[in-house]
């Protein structure tokens, strides 16, 4: 349980920011996420942000295949990772440190 509460803490604090912030937006995610590819500086930082996210889940498919989970499982790890980058890595990181994996 220890190992969860870093990944959790911050999981519970950025999602609920993200909550707020959506419900606050003037646009919505897509026209945000268009907005922000249409300038060449701001395109660099969320390609990189992606590329991050590509590696995360990289490496999630491969702890999670260490530890005898379905690709069935990773699925929505990797669907939150693609819409909210660090939601699905942290989600993934608490509910790792909360079940043991089998011996």
């Amino acid at each position: 349980m220890r190992k969860a509460m870093l990944p959790l803490a911050v999981l519970v604090v950025f999602s609920a920011y993200t909550l707020y912030v959506m419900l606050h937006a003037e646009q919505s995610l897509l026209q945000f996420g268009l907005q922000l590819m249409s300038s060449a500086d701001t395109a660099q930082v969320v390609i990189d942000l992606y590329i991050l996210a590509t590696l995360a889940c990289v490496w999630l498919y491969r702890d999670a295949r260490a530890r005898g989970k379905s690709l069935g499982y990773m699925l929505p790890f990797f669907a939150l990772t693609a819409l909210f980058v660090s939601v699905g890595p942290l989600l993934y990181l608490v509910l790792r440190a909360l079940v043991r994996a089998p011996e």
